[in-house]
């Protein structure tokens, strides 16, 4: 009897071994540790692994609550096939739920949190027959003000945000400053040969010199044939003496 025991004992062994025989169970991850500013929204991460597929309809979730001080656990949230947020008690009105069965998350949301909150909250998850396993469990510290660490990573998000934006506004603007002057130099290509090119013999009204002709003309006597001294005139004044030498005329005839 010993040694067919012994015997059986041995084969489980090496087929345990070997990973034919194998455990199942749900192993559930949470965020251990964290903190809350008083009055702001606090969500609790959980998430879970199964050995067998995820049946949405079979899936049972649920959150319970043991506060620092001696107190009795108390019920935060459960879900099968649907939320069922608590009706009663300090979470009443308090807790959404923000997982997705189908993405193993089993996630919710504390609003408002408040000093009472404090304590230890405890995810469980059941995806049948994966009905055992590890329990995930978060220590929640609700303080006045976020610690240092929590406002420095948030400055340098914020700073980092703000630089990326700043970077990205100075590419925009060299992009649409590179581009115009492209335009500017492919307009300028095509002007050019438009352009009429001047006669540099012509020169502007303003500088123009003005030159007058003068007239020479030739007296021939006819009583005795004798040429006269030629008398240069200028066009602008014959016209005023004109009617001098008509008068002269005039007179000799009179006489």
């Amino acid at each position: 009897m010993c040694v067919k025991g012994l015997y059986f004992f041995t084969v489980l062994s090496g087929l345990a071994a070997s990973g034919v025989l194998q455990v199942s169970g749900i192993r559930i991850s949470t965020s251990g540790d964290m903190e809350a500013v008083n009055g702001t929204d606090a969500r609790l991460k959980c998430s879970f692994q199964s050995s067998f597929p995820i049946n949405p309809n079979d899936v049972t979730i649920s959150w319970t609550f043991r506060p620092l001080s001696a107190g009795r656990e108390e019920s935060v949230f459960h879900y099968q096939q649907r939320p069922y947020p608590p009706l009663e008690g300090i979470f009443r009105k308090r807790i959404i739920w923000a997982g997705d069965v189908l993405g193993r998350d089993a996630s919710i949301i504390i609003r408002q949190v408040k000093f009472t909150y404090n304590g230890t909250y405890v995810c469980q998850v059941k995806n049948p027959p994966d009905v055992h396993g590890t329990v995930g469990e978060i220590r929640l510290r609700v303080v006045t003000t976020a610690s240092f660490s929590e406002l420095l990573v948030l400055a340098l998000a914020i700073g980092g945000a703000i630089a990326a934006v700043v970077i990205l506004l100075i590419i925009i603007m060299s992009c649409r400053r590179c581009k115009r002057r492209r335009q500017g130099q492919l307009e300028g290509n095509e002007e050019a040969p438009r352009k009429e090119r001047k006669d540099p013999t012509v020169c502007h009204p303003s500088k123009a010199i003005h030159l007058y002709l003068s007239e020479t003309s030739i007296e021939v006597d006819s009583s005795d044939g004798m040429i006269s001294e030629a008398s240069t005139k200028d066009p602008s004044s014959s016209e005023e003496e004109g009617p001098s030498s008509d008068d002269e005329d005039d007179g000799d005839d009179s006489d």
